[in-house]
Protein backbone atom coordinates (compact mmCIF):
# COMPACT_ATOMS: atom_id res chain seq x y z
CA UNK A 1 0.00 0.00 0.00
CA UNK A 2 1.47 3.44 -1.18
CA UNK A 3 1.34 6.04 1.59
CA UNK A 4 0.17 9.47 0.38
CA UNK A 5 2.48 12.60 0.69
CA UNK A 6 0.95 15.34 2.00
CA UNK A 7 0.93 18.34 0.45
CA UNK A 8 2.87 21.50 2.09
CA UNK A 9 0.27 24.52 2.13
CA UNK A 10 1.55 27.81 1.08
CA UNK A 11 0.68 29.37 4.29
CA UNK A 12 2.40 26.51 6.31
CA UNK A 13 5.36 26.87 4.18
CA UNK A 14 5.46 31.09 4.42
CA UNK A 15 4.88 30.37 8.40
CA UNK A 16 8.04 28.11 8.35
CA UNK A 17 10.29 30.48 6.31
CA UNK A 18 9.32 33.02 8.55
CA UNK A 19 10.09 31.22 11.74
CA UNK A 20 13.12 30.26 10.78
CA UNK A 21 14.22 33.93 9.62
CA UNK A 22 13.34 35.04 13.00
CA UNK A 23 15.07 32.77 14.49
CA UNK A 24 18.02 33.37 12.33
CA UNK A 25 17.89 36.91 13.59
CA UNK A 26 17.40 36.00 17.22
CA UNK A 27 21.01 33.84 16.89
CA UNK A 28 22.71 36.69 14.93
CA UNK A 29 23.80 38.56 17.94
CA UNK A 30 25.11 35.53 19.64
CA UNK A 31 27.24 33.79 16.70
CA UNK A 32 28.71 37.23 15.97
CA UNK A 33 29.73 37.89 20.12
CA UNK A 34 31.23 34.66 20.04
CA UNK A 35 32.91 35.05 16.72
CA UNK A 36 34.15 38.50 17.55
CA UNK A 37 35.87 36.35 21.01
CA UNK A 38 37.72 34.29 18.79
CA UNK A 39 39.27 36.65 16.07
CA UNK A 40 42.53 38.51 16.36
CA UNK A 41 42.46 42.33 17.12
CA UNK A 42 42.91 43.42 13.91
CA UNK A 43 39.81 41.37 12.38
CA UNK A 44 37.10 42.29 15.31
CA UNK A 45 33.95 44.27 13.73
CA UNK A 46 35.38 43.37 10.45
CA UNK A 47 34.68 40.26 9.40
CA UNK A 48 31.55 37.75 9.59
CA UNK A 49 32.65 34.43 9.12
CA UNK A 50 35.77 32.96 11.28
CA UNK A 51 38.77 33.55 8.78
CA UNK A 52 41.49 33.18 11.92
CA UNK A 53 41.31 32.13 15.22
CA UNK A 54 42.99 33.25 18.13
CA UNK A 55 42.66 33.54 21.72
CA UNK A 56 44.17 36.51 22.47
CA UNK A 57 41.04 38.09 23.66
CA UNK A 58 40.68 35.42 26.29
CA UNK A 59 44.23 35.67 27.11
CA UNK A 60 44.03 39.61 27.96
CA UNK A 61 41.47 38.54 30.32
CA UNK A 62 42.67 36.03 31.96
CA UNK A 63 46.38 38.16 32.08
CA UNK A 64 44.04 40.94 34.34
CA UNK A 65 44.41 43.33 31.84
CA UNK A 66 42.00 46.36 31.21
CA UNK A 67 41.90 49.94 31.61
CA UNK A 68 45.62 49.92 32.75
CA UNK A 69 45.31 47.72 35.50
CA UNK A 70 47.57 44.99 36.47
CA UNK A 71 46.01 42.79 38.94
CA UNK A 72 45.72 39.14 37.50
CA UNK A 73 42.70 37.76 39.17
CA UNK A 74 40.34 41.20 38.45
CA UNK A 75 38.58 39.22 35.70
CA UNK A 76 38.42 35.61 38.01
CA UNK A 77 37.05 37.55 41.25
CA UNK A 78 34.61 39.34 39.38
CA UNK A 79 33.31 36.16 37.67
CA UNK A 80 33.61 34.19 41.43
CA UNK A 81 31.59 37.44 42.93
CA UNK A 82 28.69 37.05 40.20
CA UNK A 83 28.43 33.31 41.56
CA UNK A 84 28.75 33.88 45.34
CA UNK A 85 26.11 36.40 44.83
CA UNK A 86 23.74 34.98 42.13
CA UNK A 87 23.51 31.31 43.76
CA UNK A 88 22.53 32.35 47.14
CA UNK A 89 20.30 34.95 46.02
CA UNK A 90 18.30 32.44 43.87
CA UNK A 91 18.46 29.63 46.30
CA UNK A 92 16.92 32.18 49.19
CA UNK A 93 14.33 33.32 46.82
CA UNK A 94 13.00 29.76 46.10
CA UNK A 95 12.67 29.08 49.99
CA UNK A 96 11.15 32.30 50.86
CA UNK A 97 8.64 31.59 47.85
CA UNK A 98 7.85 28.28 48.72
CA UNK A 99 7.20 29.52 52.84
CA UNK A 100 4.77 32.77 51.24
CA UNK A 101 2.88 30.41 49.21
CA UNK A 102 2.40 27.93 51.36
CA UNK A 103 1.53 30.42 54.39
CA UNK A 104 -1.19 32.36 51.50
CA UNK A 105 -2.94 29.06 51.27
CA UNK A 106 -2.73 26.53 53.58
CA UNK A 107 -2.50 28.42 56.74
CA UNK A 108 -4.45 30.70 58.62
CA UNK A 109 -3.41 34.25 60.22
CA UNK A 110 -5.05 37.42 60.63
CA UNK A 111 -3.96 40.05 57.82
CA UNK A 112 -3.65 37.02 55.10
CA UNK A 113 -5.67 39.03 52.54
CA UNK A 114 -3.72 42.30 53.47
CA UNK A 115 -0.75 40.92 52.79
CA UNK A 116 -1.54 38.99 49.76
CA UNK A 117 -3.06 42.67 48.17
CA UNK A 118 0.07 44.57 49.62
CA UNK A 119 2.63 41.56 47.33
CA UNK A 120 0.41 42.00 44.23
CA UNK A 121 1.04 46.19 44.91
CA UNK A 122 4.44 45.88 44.75
CA UNK A 123 4.26 44.21 41.47
CA UNK A 124 3.18 47.69 39.47
CA UNK A 125 6.36 50.03 40.60
CA UNK A 126 8.89 50.03 38.53
CA UNK A 127 12.06 48.14 40.16
CA UNK A 128 14.07 51.95 39.30
CA UNK A 129 11.85 53.65 41.80
CA UNK A 130 13.07 51.41 44.40
CA UNK A 131 16.62 51.67 43.46
CA UNK A 132 17.26 54.63 46.09
CA UNK A 133 14.94 53.98 48.85
CA UNK A 134 17.04 50.43 48.84
CA UNK A 135 20.32 51.79 48.73
CA UNK A 136 19.30 54.51 51.84
CA UNK A 137 18.05 50.61 53.95
CA UNK A 138 21.38 49.06 53.05
CA UNK A 139 24.04 52.04 52.52
CA UNK A 140 25.70 50.47 56.18
CA UNK A 141 25.99 47.32 53.84
CA UNK A 142 27.46 48.87 51.22
CA UNK A 143 30.35 47.20 49.66
CA UNK A 144 29.67 43.77 50.83
CA UNK A 145 28.37 40.46 49.15
CA UNK A 146 25.30 40.76 52.13
CA UNK A 147 24.54 44.60 50.62
CA UNK A 148 24.42 43.17 47.02
CA UNK A 149 22.10 40.31 47.31
CA UNK A 150 19.96 40.92 50.52
CA UNK A 151 17.33 43.47 48.58
CA UNK A 152 16.78 40.63 46.10
CA UNK A 153 16.24 37.73 47.72
CA UNK A 154 12.25 37.93 47.39
CA UNK A 155 10.96 37.25 44.07
CA UNK A 156 7.21 38.44 44.11
CA UNK A 157 6.99 36.61 40.91
CA UNK A 158 7.98 33.96 42.26
CA UNK A 159 6.11 33.93 45.49
CA UNK A 160 2.88 34.39 43.09
CA UNK A 161 3.92 31.35 41.07
CA UNK A 162 4.37 29.38 44.07
CA UNK A 163 0.60 30.73 45.39
CA UNK A 164 -1.17 29.51 42.10
CA UNK A 165 0.46 25.84 42.75
CA UNK A 166 -0.24 25.33 46.38
CA UNK A 167 -4.13 26.60 44.86
CA UNK A 168 -4.18 23.39 42.99
CA UNK A 169 -3.30 21.65 45.73
CA UNK A 170 -6.17 20.04 47.79
CA UNK A 171 -5.84 21.28 51.70
CA UNK A 172 -6.13 17.80 52.82
CA UNK A 173 -2.65 15.99 51.79
CA UNK A 174 -1.24 19.03 54.49
CA UNK A 175 -4.10 18.36 56.67
CA UNK A 176 -3.22 14.81 57.03
CA UNK A 177 0.35 15.16 57.40
CA UNK A 178 -0.49 17.67 60.32
CA UNK A 179 -3.06 15.00 62.11
CA UNK A 180 0.26 12.52 61.83
CA UNK A 181 2.20 15.61 63.69
CA UNK A 182 4.31 16.95 60.96
CA UNK A 183 5.45 20.59 61.55
CA UNK A 184 4.90 23.18 59.55
CA UNK A 185 8.61 22.84 59.07
CA UNK A 186 8.58 19.86 57.75
CA UNK A 187 5.47 19.84 55.69
CA UNK A 188 6.95 22.35 53.30
CA UNK A 189 10.54 20.53 53.37
CA UNK A 190 8.69 16.60 52.80
CA UNK A 191 5.88 17.57 50.84
CA UNK A 192 5.81 20.87 49.28
CA UNK A 193 9.39 21.23 48.48
CA UNK A 194 9.66 17.86 45.97
CA UNK A 195 6.17 18.83 44.76
CA UNK A 196 6.85 21.80 43.25
CA UNK A 197 10.51 20.53 41.85
CA UNK A 198 9.71 22.05 38.43
CA UNK A 199 8.67 25.50 39.82
CA UNK A 200 11.41 25.60 42.10
CA UNK A 201 13.64 24.93 39.45
CA UNK A 202 12.23 27.71 36.81
CA UNK A 203 11.66 30.40 40.22
CA UNK A 204 15.61 29.38 41.23
CA UNK A 205 16.70 29.96 37.15
CA UNK A 206 14.47 32.89 37.12
CA UNK A 207 16.08 34.62 39.98
CA UNK A 208 19.67 33.17 38.75
CA UNK A 209 19.55 35.23 35.34
CA UNK A 210 18.01 38.19 36.95
CA UNK A 211 20.41 38.19 39.38
CA UNK A 212 23.01 37.53 36.78
CA UNK A 213 22.37 40.06 34.91
CA UNK A 214 21.54 42.80 37.46
CA UNK A 215 23.70 45.93 36.61
CA UNK A 216 22.70 49.39 38.21
CA UNK A 217 21.94 48.04 42.01
CA UNK A 218 25.69 46.60 42.05
CA UNK A 219 27.18 49.67 40.47
CA UNK A 220 25.30 51.66 43.01
CA UNK A 221 26.12 49.53 46.28
CA UNK A 222 29.29 47.99 45.42
CA UNK A 223 31.90 50.86 43.54
CA UNK A 224 34.91 48.81 44.88
CA UNK A 225 36.58 47.09 42.51
CA UNK A 226 37.59 43.94 44.17
CA UNK A 227 33.65 43.00 44.65
CA UNK A 228 32.48 44.10 40.99
CA UNK A 229 30.63 41.34 39.39
CA UNK A 230 31.57 40.37 36.41
CA UNK A 231 28.76 42.34 34.57
CA UNK A 232 29.43 45.67 35.98
CA UNK A 233 33.10 45.08 35.18
CA UNK A 234 32.30 44.81 31.70
CA UNK A 235 30.76 48.02 31.60
CA UNK A 236 32.87 49.70 33.38
CA UNK A 237 36.64 48.30 32.17
CA UNK A 238 35.98 48.72 28.57
CA UNK A 239 34.30 52.52 28.28
CA UNK A 240 37.94 53.61 27.61
CA UNK A 241 39.18 50.64 25.73
CA UNK A 242 36.86 50.59 22.19
CA UNK A 243 40.00 50.56 19.85
CA UNK A 244 40.19 46.74 21.48
CA UNK A 245 36.91 45.20 21.32
CA UNK A 246 37.72 41.85 21.22
CA UNK A 247 38.06 41.50 24.89
CA UNK A 248 34.72 42.93 25.32
CA UNK A 249 33.31 40.18 23.75
CA UNK A 250 35.27 37.51 24.91
CA UNK A 251 33.96 38.86 28.47
CA UNK A 252 30.29 38.70 27.48
CA UNK A 253 30.64 34.84 25.97
CA UNK A 254 31.63 33.82 29.72
CA UNK A 255 28.88 36.10 31.02
CA UNK A 256 25.86 34.13 29.40
CA UNK A 257 27.97 30.63 29.50
CA UNK A 258 26.48 29.86 33.05
CA UNK A 259 22.82 30.80 31.79
CA UNK A 260 23.61 28.49 28.61
CA UNK A 261 24.68 25.45 30.74
CA UNK A 262 21.74 26.07 33.37
CA UNK A 263 19.13 25.97 31.03
CA UNK A 264 20.35 22.92 29.04
CA UNK A 265 20.86 21.02 31.98
CA UNK A 266 17.23 21.90 33.47
CA UNK A 267 15.36 22.21 30.17
CA UNK A 268 13.41 19.33 30.65
CA UNK A 269 11.99 21.24 34.54
CA UNK A 270 11.65 24.48 32.44
CA UNK A 271 9.59 23.35 30.00
CA UNK A 272 7.31 21.39 32.65
CA UNK A 273 7.34 24.73 34.81
CA UNK A 274 6.04 26.92 31.84
CA UNK A 275 3.54 24.70 30.66
CA UNK A 276 2.19 24.88 34.43
CA UNK A 277 1.89 28.76 33.74
CA UNK A 278 -0.08 27.99 30.81
CA UNK A 279 -2.82 26.40 32.32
Amino acid sequence: MKVKKKKLSVSTVIISVITILLMLVSLFPYYYMVLQSFLPWELVDKALLPEKVSLDSYIYLLGGNGAGSTDPWQWIRALANSFIISIPTAAISVMTGLMTGYAATHMKYRGKQVIYSSLLFQMFFPVIILLVPRYMLIRPLANSYLGMLLPLVISIWGIFMYINYFKTVPSTVFEAAKIDGASDFKILMKIALPSTKSISIIVFLSVFMTRWNELMWDMLVAPDLKMQTLNVMISTQFNQNSTIPGPMYAASVVLTLPVIVLFLCFSKYFKEGINFMLK
